[in-house]
């Protein structure tokens, strides 16, 4: 991988969240590691596991169970993660400790989107347990500009859905039409799919938006 400027600068982001997620892990009890996360049908220790798969797993052993599953993703990676959950589950912020400096993408994606990864799942882990886990306010920017298309439109699989996202805790708004507010983390979530977070939005785009979920749900 060539040097980017930029990419080195987010490659940064990730490393340093990736520590401050660990040392937040660090200090779990037993019943929180086994607390449900804002992931569907995973626990925090299943989500800590989920973002070390990456950091210790060579890419040709992901590929052998993507050949597996036959080419499903969701699939292998939840093969992935209950394993190294289960071979490493008392070790996962060491570890994630100790490679926080890995630089692995996702193939066809750049750098954005492992440091969105690590920061919507330091919420899905800190959010149930009631933990303030803090990010900086640049880094949620960046993560929310890389989440946002310029137009604003929702991610859905139905007809698209143009709002104008605004955090009520940071200065940061991106797109035009009916306002949806919530702190920069709620939104973030909201961007990623976890339902549960509809009900901490406000405005008129959230209601839209908890609609058109609603119509696909029924589909």
């Amino acid at each position: 991988m060539s040097s980017n400027p930029d990419n080195d600068a987010i490659f940064a982001e990730i490393s340093d969240e990736r520590r401050s997620l660990a040392r937040t892990l660090e200090t779990l009890t037993p019943e929180q590691w086994d607390t449900p996360s804002l992931c569907e049908a995973w626990t925090v220790r299943d989500v800590a596991a989920h973002l070390v798969v990456p950091l210790i797993v060579p890419l040709w052993q992901f590929g052998l169970v993507m050949v597996r599953t036959r080419g499903n993703f969701d699939r292998a990676n939840q093969l992935m993660t209950t394993r190294v959950r289960r071979e490493h589950g008392d070790e996962l912020p060491a570890l994630l400790t100790a490679h926080a400096d890995k630089k692995f993408t996702p193939p066809g994606h750049g750098p954005l989107a492992p440091l969105s990864d690590v920061i919507v799942h330091g919420l899905d882990v800190c959010r149930p347990l009631g933990i303030e886990h803090h990010v900086p306010d640049h880094r949620m920017i960046t993560m929310l500009d890389f989440l946002v298309p310029a137009t604003g439109a929702a991610p859905s699989k139905g007809p698209e859905l143009r709002l104008q996202w605004r955090a009520t805790d940071l200065d940061w708004s991106r797109g035009e039409g009916p306002v949806i507010e919530g702190s920069a983390g709620t939104l973030a979530l909201v961007l990623t799919g976890r339902s549960s977070a509809l009900a901490d939005v406000t405005g008129p785009g959230a209601e839209q938006l908890a609609h058109a979920r609603a119509d696909r749900r029924r589909a």
